[in-house]
């Protein structure tokens, strides 16, 4: 069992107020808040270890260096790679998505092939294969959902034929908290050839993930929605595929030689990363992951989906709430509507009580068109929440319904 009091006190920002209220925080699908661990490893990069790493021969440049491919390989172990050298580093999952929709879908696309996405995905895993097709006329398809968020999988697979390329999906939505079953969307695109990008955003923090074990081609994941800061970020992929694909950006770093004739590029993975690493994010990074391994990934898995079923039962109490998304597999993702009410009221004023949610479309306007609705409000819970936070939100959202309504 979690002792969350404790798990608390290690994250500063939780002790305090927000509009003379104790902050409660279920906005942790939009960023995660850090640990002391993690903030005090960002402090000690700068002011122990500041230096440009890779290309110094002092002291200093060598400790930040071994300090960087460390947390390259602690990425690496995490997610099951079988090599620190398929571990990209990236700004982000969206610079990680665009990385591969503009090597990996310009060499393998041409004109009537096609890239398979879902209804539930986020822009980011939606306008870089837009802008894809756009520029190797491909075509984008986009797998169904039901009413109730999930998959429908076997009109996934009925989109898969010898003309898929890519298929692109998340394997936690944002919007809906829908867990897909990756393994076997890999498996079905696989048969067909097609490489396969997991968008793991909002599952890395969330629940247990193995790139080995699900087959994945790609997978990527942002640094600040696993309790490490913002502009960190990952991309793992397979040895061969990136070998084979063209690098992203030019620049210091990616290249081995260069002549105004011809420039030859760098080893994986430094390929993929011109430019000035940034490995105080790479080691805050691999601080947080190392502190949410200690806890362990399976029992926060449990103690988040123990929050989300009480949760979940209690706004079901409140008339005229409706949730979105009730998928059988979820993650901690609250999304609702309540009849006559906009979203963005209802999150200003719980603002005002000491809450934070998000409200709006959530970079997924296909999906809450898709429902027929303007967006949603969404409480997305983390390990360091309690049962307590849930019964004053509850409370307070009645609260706010009784003015609104």
């Amino acid at each position: 069992m979690l002792d969350i009091e404790s798990i608390r006190k290690e994250f500063p920002i939780l002790a305090r107020e927000v509009h003379g209220k104790p902050l409660v925080y279920f906005d942790n699908g939009a960023t995660t808040q850090k640990p002391q661990c993690v903030l005090d490893r960002i402090m000690r990069s700068y002011t122990l270890e500041n230096s440009n790493i890779h290309r110094g021969v002092h002291y200093l440049s060598g400790v930040a260096t071994e300090a960087h491919e460390a947390a390259r390989q602690r990425v690496a172990d995490f997610i099951g790679a079988e090599s620190k050298d398929e571990i990209l580093f990236t700004r982000g999952t969206t610079e990680s998505i665009n990385l591969v929709a503009r090597t990996l879908a310009d060499q393998i696309c041409h004109e009537g092939d096609e890239i398979v996405v879902t209804t539930m995905e986020h822009h980011s895993n939606i306008v870089p294969w837009q802008m894809a097709c756009e520029r190797t006329g491909a075509v984008l398809r986009v797998a169904p959902i039901n009413e109730h968020g999930e998959l429908i999988l076997s009109e996934f697979e009925a989109l898969l034929n010898e003309r898929t390329k890519i298929v692109s999906v998340a394997h936690v939505s944002n919007v809906l908290g829908t867990i897909n079953p990756v393994a076997e969307i890999i498996r079905m695109a696989h048969k067909y050839g097609a490489k396969v990008l997991i968008d793991g955003a909002q599952a890395i923090a969330h629940i247990p993930v193995n790139v080995v074990e699900l087959d994945a081609d790609f997978y990527a994941f942002s640094g600040h929605k696993v309790y490490a800061p913002n502009g960190i970020g990952v991309l793992y992929g397979k040895r061969e595929i990136l070998d084979a694909m063209p690098p992203f950006m030019g620049g210091g770093e990616m290249i081995e030689t260069v002549r105004f004739e011809k420039t030859t590029y760098n080893k994986l993975p430094y390929k993929y990363e011109a430019g000035t690493p940034d490995y105080v994010g790479s080691c805050a990074l691999a601080t947080a992951l190392d502190y949410i391994s200690a806890i362990g990934m399976k029992e926060i898995a449990d103690y988040e989906h123990e929050l989300l079923a009480y949760a979940t039962e209690k706004i079901k109490e409140i008339e005229g709430v409706r949730i979105i998304g009730e998928a059988k597999e979820k993650s901690g993702v609250l999304s609702f509507v309540v009849e006559g009410v906009h979203p963005y009221d209802i999150g200003m004023m719980l603002d005002k009580l000491g809450i934070a949610i998000r409200t709006g479309h959530h970079c997924a306007e296909p999906l809450v068109d898709w429902f027929g609705i303007p967006g949603t409000a969404r409480a997305s819970f983390a390990f360091y929440n309690t049962k307590t936070e849930i019964d004053y939100f509850i409370s307070s959202l009645k609260r706010v319904l009784m003015i609104l309504k």
